[in-house]
Order: C-alpha cells, then sequence, then structure tokens
C-alpha cells in the first residue's frame, strides 16, 4: 500500500518543496519515538529515504525512557512522544526545540485478548467486573506510573471505578509493545494497549473500547532536539505530509494536523 501512496508524490516533488536537491549528498538522523508508532514510523522512514536520500534510525521505546535518555545527553534529532507529560518534562530540561513541537497524532485505548480467547466483547462502563473475566490470570499494560499506555488505563480505571479491583492483577511492561506481546502469547488473559498496536498483532483481537472521556486524550507530540541536525527540519516537514497522514491512517493513528504537503 505504501507504493500506492508514495505514487502520489514523488520524491523529486518533495525535495523540490523542500528546497533541498534531490541528489543530495546521503546523510543521516536519529529519531526517538514512541514504541507504538514502530509499525507506522518504519514505513515513512523508508519513504524519507527513497524522497530525500536521508537516513532514519529510530530508536523505540516508552516515551518515559526516551526522554530520560535525552536528559542524560543521548543524540537525537528528533523525539515523538505518546503523551504531553515527557514531552513538557523534555522541555522543562531543555532537551527539545519548543519552537518545533507539533501534536501531530492521536489514538485510542481499547481492551484486548489472545485471539483464541473465549472472551469476546466487553462493555467497559462504571461496574464492568473485570477482575473476574481476568479470575487468577493477568492483564497487562505498561508501568503505570510512568510509561504513557500504563498512565492512561490507570487513568481511565479510576474514572470507571475499577482500579482497586484490578490493581493487584496487572503485568506491568516496560512499553505497550512488550504488554502487547504479553497477551499475545498467552501470558495475560487481558491487555490495555492502543488501538494501532492492537491492529499489527495476529495474535490478539480487540474485545472492548474504553470511553474517550475515561482518560486524557492520547495525543501525540513531536519535535526537534536541542541539538539536532538541520535534516531534523525536513524530517518534520515529512511527518506532516500528505505521504505520512496517508501511512499513519493505514495504522489507525487519528493525524491531528493539517497536511504541509
Amino acid at each position: 500500500m505504501l507504493r500506492h501512496v508514495l505514487s502520489a508524490l514523488t520524491a523529486a516533488a518533495f525535495c523540490a518543496a523542500l528546497g533541498a536537491p534531490a541528489a543530495a549528498k546521503a546523510k543521516s538522523i536519529t529519531v526517538f519515538a514512541a514504541a507504538s508508532m514502530k509499525s507506522a514510523l518504519d514505513d515513512i522512514n523508508a519513504a524519507f529515504l527513497k524522497a530525500t536520500g536521508t537516513k532514519v534510525t529510530a530508536s523505540y521505546a516508552a516515551s518515559s525512557a526516551l526522554a530520560r535518555q535525552l536528559e542524560q545527553g543521548a543524540p537525537a534529532d528528533v523525539f515523538a512522544s505518546a503523551d504531553f507529560e515527557w514531552m513538557d518534562y523534555s522541555a522543562g530540561k531543555k532537551t527539545i526545540r519548543d519552537d518545533t513541537r507539533v501534536n501531530l497524532l492521536g489514538n485510542r485505548l481499547v481492551l484486548i485478548a489472545p485471539k483464541d480467547s473465549r472472551i469476546e466483547q466487553v462493555a467497559i462502563a462504571q461496574g464492568t467486573d473485570l477482575a473476574k473475566l481476568i479470575a487468577d490470570g493477568r492483564i497487562a499494560t505498561g508501568e503505570v506510573n510512568s510509561v504513557p499506555v500504563g498512565k492512561y488505563a490507570k487513568s481511565a480505571l479510576e474514572k470507571l471505578g475499577l482500579w482497586a479491583s484490578v490493581q493487584s492483577k496487572f503485568a506491568m511492561a516496560d512499553n505497550v509493545r512488550a504488554a502487547l506481546a504479553l497477551v499475545a502469547r498467552g501470558e495475560a488473559v487481558l491487555g490495555i494497549v492502543y488501538e494501532t498496536d492492537a491492529k499489527v498483532e495476529k495474535g490478539v483481537k480487540i474485545v472492548g473500547a474504553f470511553p474517550a472521556d475515561s482518560h486524557p486524550a492520547i495525543v501525540y507530540p513531536v519535535a526537534a532536539t536541542a541539538n539536532a541536525k538541520p535534516e531534523a527540519a525536513a524530517y518534520l516537514a515529512f511527518l506532516r505530509s500528505g505521504i505520512a497522514k496517508a501511512v499513519f491512517e493505514q495504522y489507525g493513528f487519528t493525524f491531528l494536523v493539517r497536511p504541509t504537503s
């Protein structure tokens, strides 16, 4: 599908829009991105290389871990977080350039089960007995005090009055993809992840969706780092392009900005 998307905008046209020659000398940048962005961003990074000749090396992890790595001096050119808090943290530590920051994407929080689970549809609301569904098993998500997906999960469960009944049953992972894997392998009865992650893992199924008003809006801000190479500006522009919009939407993200090209 990506090739069909790329056919709508050639590499030469994009380079011209950026004012950069298509035959520029090979360059590279490093991107720190939330783990949930991996599938979509891998495709987009390949498209960016084709369009500009600039290679993107991506490091995927929990936004909390990436923000702390930036604070410790890890070299990166772009930071993409899965929530406001860790981007705000980076702004406070002056490891990003606030003037480049943009709220790029949205996502949804869902309940998943292994593909062969007997659990089907779960109406998530006040009074839903998740503890009964989990029984003696576990429910997987990110670490609830630091990893964005875990924080969203805890917030939703508290808002719905369900947290007290299930908090002892959590298997907390370092990032959302690790939580997804626990469910896919059958090591957790249920999981709370982003909809986009559930859609790329064949070993799980979505059995419920959390009400949007049960947790803070899931928003992905992106920004250039304080020591970003000049090529980071072109990359951020590409993330806002029609090519990137099509890829992100293919994977289930909500594109929050008007495409720049």
